[in-house]
This record gives C-alpha cells, structure tokens and sequence, in this order.
C-alpha cells in the first residue's frame, strides 16, 4: 500500500508541476500491437519516459507471439524539451511467449522474461498547444532468460539442455514508430 500511494504522489507531482504528454504509437497500432506512453519534463531540456508494448497474438502462422515490455527513458533534448532532436538512454523488463527468429522452422517456441538497456533517439514536432508528434527509433542489448518448449506438444524441447533457463544476449532494434502525443496540463 505505502508503494501505491508512493506512486501516487509522485506522479500527482509531476502532473502538477511540469509539462506531460500521454502517447500513442500510430505505427504499432496499426499491426495491433498497443504501444502506449507518457512522458513528463523533469528538467529545463530533460524528460523522463514511461511507455508499455504489448503483443495479445497468442499464434500468428501456428506460432506464439505474445509479449509485454515495459521501458523508462530518460530524454535530453538539445533545443527545447518537447520540441526537436533529442536523444535519450533507457533500461526496460519484458515477459514473452514466442518463437524466436531461429526456431522458427522446427516447431519450438519460448516463455520467458529479460531486459534491455539502449539508447533512442528521435524528433519531436509540435503541431498546436495541445497535440506533437514523436519520431524515434532506439536499440540496444536485450538479456534473455527462458525455456524452450515443443508448440504441438508443450514438452520441454530435448536440445535444451539449460540448468535452470537459458540465457541469450543480442544487440537489437527494440523501439520506434510514431507517437502522437497530447498535452495534459
């Protein structure tokens, strides 16, 4: 409870004191893909970032493809805050259900979880008082913790061999698209 109402009062705080945008990706929403935002100034050329992505497809083609992941970023704007170039450095947790890249032909999918540290950057474009958009792509090194299970069957895959889960690491583009953004207060 004392976490909740910690919460609380922080985002009471930034709402109260500074500029903030909720956003929405136009490009994610168009493959149904929710990627939802909110971004907050916390200094005169710094903004913080919260956004969740989420993927509800439980198969696409017979395979799962079904994952949640949540990021914080924080934003240095080198004009203004809200409008222009920045560029921004950020951490995020994912949990998924899916068939990575390289099992795709043999039947085999993975439930897991990981996180990803990276960089953004992007463009910011006011269009009036209230509405701005917000191009920006960002990558980084995403850390995989999971096992790997048989999508007819369910039964562990027999090559994995992993004490524990397995563990994989890749450099990868993780963010981007087109938020459209509208100012709270």
């Amino acid at each position: 409870m004392k976490k909740v109402v910690l919460f609380s009062f922080l985002l009471l705080s930034f709402y109260s004191q500074s500029q903030t945008y909720v956003k929405g990706n136009a490009v994610t929403a168009l493959a149904l893909v929710p990627n939802i935002g909110i971004e907050t100034s916390i200094g005169k050329k710094s903004t913080f970032q919260f956004d969740a992505l989420a993927s509800f497809w439980s198969s696409i083609k017979g395979k799962p493809y079904e994952f949640y992941t949540f990021t914080t970023e924080y934003r240095y704007h080198f004009h203004e805050k809200f409008n222009g170039f920045y560029a921004g450095a950020n951490a995020g947790f994912d949990s998924y259900n899916l068939t990575k890249w390289n099992y795709i032909d043999i039947g085999v999918h993975q439930i897991g979880v990981g996180y990803t540290l990276g960089a953004t950057i992007g463009y910011e474009k006011k269009i009036n008082k209230r509405l701005m958009l917000d191009f920006f792509i960002g990558g980084g090194n995403h850390q995989g913790f999971y096992h790997s299970y048989y999508i007819e069957t369910g039964k562990r895959f027999e090559l994995d061999h992993a004490k524990g889960r397995n563990k994989s690491g890749e450099w990868i583009p993780y963010r981007g698209g087109l938020m459209i953004s509208y100012r709270l207060n």
